[in-house]
């Protein structure tokens, strides 16, 4: 259920099994407005009876809009490189190429597919993380809020995930990111490689990680080394499911 604050228009996601049959009241935690859910009357229930509870004045039903996809800026005196013969022979070679499936085959990340990472941090670190995974080869999504990063997550399989505590605080962001990872279903979970950027924790600390339950985490001090960090992390996951993933003819994230 979808709560909507009809005074600061904040979007609060209540479980439904735990919602009572009686009416009951909700602090809105961004303006604290004290909101009366009440009963939909009859009339409510059978025009939007087959869609999820949305309380508020808003449509019921809302377009998804998923994390855009950030793009590199290209100097505007110079035209867009096309892309040459020989990088596209190389790519298609390393097509070709590819091991088949097997016990004994080792999958590594063709050059033609890159990571897909989503990037929810605060605005003020935002657009330089983004920019540095762009310009090394990831294909990178920047979420602003909350939705857009939910919204990405059940579109696009991804395959990182860079989250800051702090992301969108007044609509709880970083708890419904988490909350999206933790329901992945643990085959779906092994694709996804969950990186927590803490302002506190130890970056490449592996018990606080577990505790966390994230892959690895970079302290946001050393984000000038994001990128080494993660990518030496990938490699030692990778290691640890090589047999797995070779077996069941997965490649490597």
């Amino acid at each position: 259920m979808i709560i909507l604050c009809q005074k600061c228009e904040a979007r609060l996601q209540v479980d439904e099994t735990k919602v009572p049959s009686r009416p009951f009241v909700i602090r809105c935690p961004k303006c604290h407005t004290s909101l009366d859910t009440g009963l939909p009357n009859q009339t409510q229930e059978d025009a939007t009876a087959g869609g999820g509870p949305i309380i508020g004045e808003s449509p019921r039903f809302e377009l998804a809009n998923p994390a855009p996809l950030f793009e590199l800026k290209q100097n505007a005196t110079e035209p867009m490189p096309a892309a040459s013969a020989d990088r596209l022979a190389e790519l298609l070679s390393g097509l070709i190429n590819q091991p088949a499936p097997g016990r004994n085959s080792s999958y590594a990340r063709p050059s033609w597919d890159p990571r897909k990472v989503l990037v929810c941090v605060p605005e003020d670190y935002r657009e330089s993380v983004a920019l540095n995974l762009a310009e090394n080869g990831y294909q990178v999504f920047v979420a602003n809020d909350a939705r857009q990063a939910v919204d990405r997550m059940r579109e696009n399989l991804l395959d990182v995930v860079l989250l800051d505590p702090r992301f969108d605080p007044t609509e709880q962001g970083a708890l419904f990111v988490t909350r999206e990872v933790n329901t992945l279903r643990p085959a779906q979970r092994r694709r996804l490689f969950f990186v927590l950027l803490s302002p506190s924790l130890r970056s490449m600390d592996a018990h606080a990680a577990f505790l966390n339950n994230v892959n690895a985490i970079v302290n946001v001090s050393e984000l000038t080394e994001l990128l080494p960090l993660i990518e030496r992390r990938l490699r030692e996951y990778n290691d640890l499911y090589k047999d797995f993933k070779s077996t069941l003819g997965v490649p490597a994230l």
